[in-house]
C-alpha cells in the first residue's frame, strides 16, 4: 500500500506537500470562510535533488508552475494535472492523486482551524468561587445598606464607586436596560448628546459592569454583517454600538432584531460542482442593543423602539468630570476599590437567573395621554417594570403555577413606584414635540433670560452669551417658531427683529402632567389593594391564587412519594 504524504502546516502562509518527485506549496494559505469553495494559489516544482536525471534537463530542473484555482472545481483540477504532467514530464495519474490528497487534507485542516477559531472566539464563562457567589447573592438580597436603603439605590452607589462620575439617573437606567438582556423581552437604549459629552464613555463604562462573555462591542458594521453571525451567537447578548451614525446601512436588520428577535436572509451560492443553489441565513435573538448618536433627532422607526436618554451637558457635570480627571492624575483615586466594585457588579449579573415575571397590577397601569406612540411606549413601560422585578428576584418569593409547573415571581408596588421615578424623564421626552437638543437649548435660554431679567433676545445676543454657533441658534429658533413657543417681533424703526417667549411654563406643566398621571395611577392601585370586597380588582386577582399558585418553598417541603 502506497504511503500518503502529509501536508506541512508549520508555516500557514506556505503549506507544503512533498512527494518523491514533486513539491507542492500552497502560497498565502487558505481562506476559512466559504466552505463551498477551496480557492488556493499553488506552486509546483520538481524535487531535483533526489532525481539526478532531472539535472540533465535544466528547463525542467528550474521550472516551477504557479496557478490559482478552486480545488473543488473538477475541470480546473484536471486541467492543472495535465499541465503538470506535460511540463514536468511526470504521470498524470500520480499528479491527480497528489492533488486529491492535498484537497482532502486541506479540507480537514480548514475544518480544524475553523473549530479552533470558534473556540477562541467564545468568551469563557467565569466560574465564581463560593465567596464571590455568596457576596453577589447577599448584595441582591439586601443591597449594600440593608433592606431600608433599597437594591436600586445601593446599585447606583456601587456604579458610582466603579468610576462613573455623575449621570446618576442615566447610568441606573442604562444598567437596568443592560440587565434586560437576560429576559425574553430585552429593552434597547440610545444615548444622545453633542460631540464630546461622553456618550460613548458612559455606554462603555456601564458596559464594563456587564460580564465580558455577555457583551459584543461593535465599532463599524456593514449592511449584511448581522446575517453572518452564528444562529445562536446573539442570544441574550448585549450589543454595544459605538456610533449609530456610522452603521446606517445596517439599521434595517437591527430594527428587525429588536422587534422580531430574529432576522433571515436568502442568498445564492455555488456548490463544489459549480451549480447555483439557494440557502437561508437565520440569526436569532433576543438581544439588547445600545448605541450612541450626535444627531438631534433620529429616524422615527429607530427612535420609538428604544429608550432615549440625553446626557447631562451642564457646567456642573463638566466640573465633576474634570475634578475626577485631576484626582486621577494626582493619584488620589483608589483604582483598586473601583476594580472591586466592577467585579462585584459583574458577579451580580452572573448570578441573576432567568425567571418569569408576572405583574398582577398591569391591567390597572396607564401611561399619560400626552405620550406619543402610546402602544410602543406602554409596552416599554410595562417591560421596564418587569426588569426591575427581575433584578429584585432575590427579594421576591418564588411561586409556581400548578397547572403548568412554571415558576415565577410577582411585581410589587415598590417595583412600580421605582419604575415611575426612573421613567418620568423618559416619558417626558417622549411627550415633548421638541427634540432633545432644542429642548435643552430652550430651557437654558429661559434660565439665562430669567437670571438677566430680560424678556427679548436676538440671534446675535444669544450666540455671544451662550457661546453657541450662529447656525445652531438659527436652527433652534426655527424649530421653536414652528412649535409656537416663541414669536418673532419686527422693529419698524430699525427694520430688525427680535424674539420673545410665548410661554415659560409649558415644559413645567408637561412635566407635572406626566408625573401626576403616573402618581395618580399608583395611588389608585394602592387604594384598591387596601380595599376589601369582591369588586376590588386586586381582590379578584387574589381569589385566583388557590387555583393557580403555590409557593415554591411549600412544594420543596412536601415529602416525596415512592
Amino acid at each position: 500500500m502506497v504511503q500518503t504524504a502529509a501536508i506541512n502546516t508549520t508555516n500557514p502562509d506556505a503549506i507544503t506537500y512533498q512527494t518523491e518527485e514533486i513539491t507542492y506549496t500552497i502560497l498565502g494559505g487558505i481562506r476559512l470562510e466559504g466552505l463551498d469553495r477551496l480557492r488556493v494559489t499553488i506552486k509546483i516544482e520538481v524535487l531535483n535533488r533526489k532525481f539526478q536525471h532531472y539535472l540533465n534537463n535544466p528547463d525542467i530542473a528550474n521550472l516551477a508552475i504557479r496557478q490559482n484555482l478552486d480545488l473543488y472545481n473538477i475541470n480546473q483540477v484536471e486541467k492543472l494535472a495535465r499541465l503538470i504532467a506535460e511540463r514536468l514530464e511526470v504521470g498524470v495519474t500520480a499528479v491527480s492523486k497528489d492533488l486529491s490528497d492535498i484537497t482532502n487534507q486541506l479540507e480537514l485542516y480548514r475544518l480544524h482551524m475553523i473549530e479552533a477559531k470558534q473556540k477562541d472566539s467564545i468568551k469563557p464563562l467565569k466560574q465564581l468561587t463560593e465567596a464571590e457567589r455568596n457576596e453577589a447573592i447577599q448584595f441582591l438580597s439586601a443591597g449594600s445598606g440593608g433592606q431600608s436603603k433599597g437594591l436600586l439605590q445601593s446599585t447606583n452607589e456601587l456604579i458610582g464607586r466603579s468610576g462613573i462620575v455623575g449621570e446618576e439617573l442615566n447610568r441606573l437606567i442604562m444598567w437596568l436596560i443592560y440587565t434586560s438582556r437576560k429576559t425574553n423581552k430585552p429593552l434597547h437604549i440610545i444615548s444622545m448628546g453633542s460631540s464630546g459629552t461622553g456618550k460613548s464613555h458612559l455606554q462603555e463604562k456601564v458596559g464594563e459592569l456587564i460580564p465580558e462573555e455577555d457583551t459584543i462591542e461593535i465599532t463599524a458594521l456593514t449592511e449584511n454583517a448581522f446575517y453572518y453571525f452564528d444562529k445562536a451567537e446573539l442570544g441574550h447578548k448585549l450589543l454595544l454600538i459605538e456610533d449609530l451614525d456610522g452603521i446606517l446601512a445596517a439599521l434595517y436588520p437591527l430594527r428587525e432584531l429588536q422587534s422580531k428577535q430574529r432576522i433571515s436572509k436568502t442568498i445564492t451560492v455555488k456548490d463544489k460542482n459549480g451549480n447555483t443553489k439557494t440557502i437561508h441565513l437565520k440569526v436569532y435573538g433576543p438581544v439588547c442593543i445600545a448605541g450612541c448618536t450626535t444627531k438631534e433627532s433620529l429616524y422615527e422607526d429607530n427612535a420609538n423602539r428604544c429608550f432615549l436618554i440625553y446626557l447631562d451637558e451642564s457646567s456642573q457635570q463638566d466640573e465633576r468630570i474634570m475634578d475626577y480627571q485631576r484626582k486621577i492624575s494626582a493619584g488620589k483615586i483608589n483604582t483598586t476599590d473601583e476594580t472591586k466594585a466592577r467585579q462585584l457588579l459583574q458577579n451580580v449579573q452572573r448570578v441573576l437567573q432567568p425567571i418569569t415575571v408576572i405583574n398582577p397590577y398591569a391591567e390597572l397601569l396607564q401611561i399619560p395621554k400626552e405620550v406619543f406612540k402610546q402602544r410602543r411606549s406602554n409596552a416599554h413601560y410595562l417591560a421596564f417594570i418587569e426588569v426591575i422585578t427581575f433584578y429584585n428576584q432575590q427579594q421576591r418569593e418564588q411561586k409556581v403555577d400548578e397547572a403548568t409547573g412554571e415558576i415565577y415571581i410577582e411585581t410589587t408596588l415598590e417595583d412600580i413606584e421605582q419604575a415611575n421615578q426612573l421613567m418620568k424623564e423618559i416619558l417626558l421626552r417622549k411627550s415633548d414635540e421638541l427634540n432633545g437638543a432644542t429642548r435643552n437649548y430652550f430651557e437654558e435660554l429661559k434660565q439665562w433670560l430669567e437670571q438677566n431679567k430680560q424678556t427679548s433676545f436676538t440671534n446675535t445676543s444669544i450666540r455671544n452669551q451662550l457661546r453657541i454657533p450662529i447656525s445652531s441658534v438659527k436652527r433652534y429658533h426655527s424649530s421653536l417658531l414652528a412649535a409656537g413657543l416663541i414669536r418673532k417681533v419686527e422693529n419698524r424703526n430699525t427694520k430688525s427683529h427680535y424674539y420673545e417667549i410665548i410661554s415659560k411654563e409649558e415644559y413645567n406643566q408637561l412635566q407635572n402632567s406626566i408625573g401626576t398621571a403616573l402618581d395618580e395611577a399608583l395611588q389608585k392601585i394602592k387604594a384598591l389593594s387596601k380595599a376589601e370586597g369582591p369588586k376590588s380588582p386586586i381582590a379578584a386577582h387574589k381569589q385566583n391564587e388557590p387555583r393557580r399558585i403555590r409557593k415554591v418553598k411549600e412544594l420543596e417541603q412536601q415529602p416525596t412519594t415512592a
